[in-house]
């Protein structure tokens, strides 16, 4: 007897309305924050009711939890696929661009990822994936200036440059991200590489050298 399409059908349907609901709640996360927002705003983004919603999600704690793990997921797929052999070996000019470049255009395409997961009351379980994500990805950074330096640096200074660098994108990022799309955006991207590369050329033992930079979304 052939099998029903029925139960798939329905499982994809389902699956167009957990994304059409995240979406909404991303979308509402960005303009409100996490503490402003409630599950009546994100159902009227989505233009479901809520009693449609709460089939999907108990609350809205259940709905950032999944946003922020999906986002969380993408993230680590993204600076996996920065912090390689090939990258690594770049001239410093080029290994800004191949650095942060990916982790940009991530963040401008995910706004929400942001305002999540900066939030002071996001729930516990974000917070420690995020946690452990910004961990992940700053022993990198230190793995990556470690390799680079010249002079080596001691144990304590390598943590210095490292948590130094890494606090000087953070802060550019929030400013990429506010910034409208367009030329304002690119050239506040086109500012943070110049920083980040005036203050590594010198730990790298490399003269100071122009970026080139595109444009980000």
């Amino acid at each position: 007897m052939p099998e029903h399409p029925a139960p798939r059908r329905r499982q994809a349907r389902g699956e167009r309305r957990i994304s059409q609901l995240l979406q909404a709640a991303a979308d509402v996360f960005c303009a409100n924050g996490y503490t402003a927002t409630s599950t009546n705003a994100i159902a009227r983004e989505a233009r479901v009711s809520p009693g449609t919603l709460y089939q999907y999600f108990p609350n809205k704690e259940a709905i950032a939890i999944e946003l922020g793990g999906r986002l969380i997921h993408q993230m680590r797929e993204a600076h996996g696929q920065v912090f390689t052999p090939a990258n690594m070996a770049l001239p410093l000019p080029e290994l800004v661009d191949a650095v942060l470049d990916p982790m940009i255009e991530f963040n401008c395409s995910n706004p929400a990822f942001l305002a999540l997961m900066h939030g002071s009351d996001v729930p516990g379980r974000i917070a420690e994936e995020h946690d452990e994500l910004h961990a992940s990805l700053l022993g990198q950074v230190r793995a990556l200036i470690g390799a680079r330096a010249v002079p080596a640096p001691s144990a304590e200074e390598l943590d210095r440059i490292a948590d130094m660098a890494f606090a000087v994108f953070k802060g550019g990022l929030a400013l990429i991200v506010a910034a409208p799309e367009g030329p304002t955006r690119g050239a506040a991207v086109a500012e943070l590489k110049k920083v980040m590369l005036r203050y590594l050329a010198p730990v790298f033992g490399e003269p100071e050298a122009a970026v080139t930079t595109t444009p980000t979304r």
